[in-house]
C-alpha cells in the first residue's frame, strides 16, 4: 500500500474517531480511554532490543572475523601477484590468478551467506520483541481499562494519551539481564 494512501487512511480514521467521540457517543462516552504507543521508539529502547543486538554479534562475530581474515588474504595474494607477476611465468600467472578468482566467488558467496542469515537472525528477533511489546501494551490496555491503544498511523498524540514511555518501564521492569 502506498504511503500517502496508508497516511490518508489512518488520518480518516483518527477524524471518525474524533467525530463519534465530540458528537455521536452517549453521555457516558466521557469516560472512553484512549492511549498510544509509538512502537519504534519502544523497540528502539527496549532493554530487550539492546539484549537481542548483543546476542546477535555474539553469535555471528567469529564468522565476520573470518570474513575480514579472508579478505587479508586475498589482498595479499593480489599484493604477492602483482610483486612477483614480472618474475612468473605466464602458466603460472594464470594458474594464481585463476586461484584468486576462486577465493574471491567464495568470499563473496560467504559474504553472502553472511547477509542473509544475520538479517534472518535480526528479523527473527525483532519478531519475538514485536509479540513481547504487543502482549506488555494488550496487559496494559486491560489492567488500565483502555477502550483503545492505538500505534500507527498517529500523527498526532499529546502526553495525555501517549503511553510509550510507560510501556518502556513496563519492559525494563520484566527485563533480567540473564534475558541478554
Amino acid at each position: 500500500m502506498h504511503a500517502t494512501h496508508r497516511f490518508w487512511r489512518a488520518a480518516a480514521r483518527i477524524g471518525l474517531l474524533g467525530l463519534m467521540l465530540a458528537h455521536g457517543l452517549p453521555a457516558h462516552a466521557a469516560d472512553f480511554k484512549v492511549g498510544f504507543v509509538n512502537v519504534a521508539i519502544v523497540l528502539d529502547q527496549a532493554p530487550q532490543a539492546a539484549s537481542a543486538r548483543t546476542r546477535i554479534e555474539r553469535e555471528f562475530a567469529p564468522r565476520d572475523r573470518e570474513i575480514l581474515a579472508r579478505q587479508q588474504q586475498i589482498r595479499a595474494l593480489e599484493d604477492r601477484l602483482v610483486k612477483n607477476a614480472a618474475v612468473l611465468s605466464a602458466g603460472e600467472r594464470e594458474r594464481q590468478e585463476a586461484e584468486l578468482r576462486q577465493i574471491k566467488r567464495d568470499l563473496r558467496r560467504s559474504q553472502e551467506e553472511f547477509r542473509e542469515d544475520l538479517n534472518l537472525r535480526r528479523s527473527q528477533e525483532l519478531s519475538a520483541l514485536q509479540r513481547m511489546v504487543a502482549e506488555v501494551i494488550q496487559d496494559m490496555a486491560r489492567g488500565e481499562n483502555y477502550d483503545l491503544i492505538m500505534t500507527d498511523g498517529v500523527v498526532f498524540a499529546g502526553d495525555k494519551v501517549n503511553i510509550t514511555k510507560r510501556v518502556i518501564e513496563r519492559l525494563k521492569s520484566g527485563f533480567k539481564e540473564s534475558d541478554g
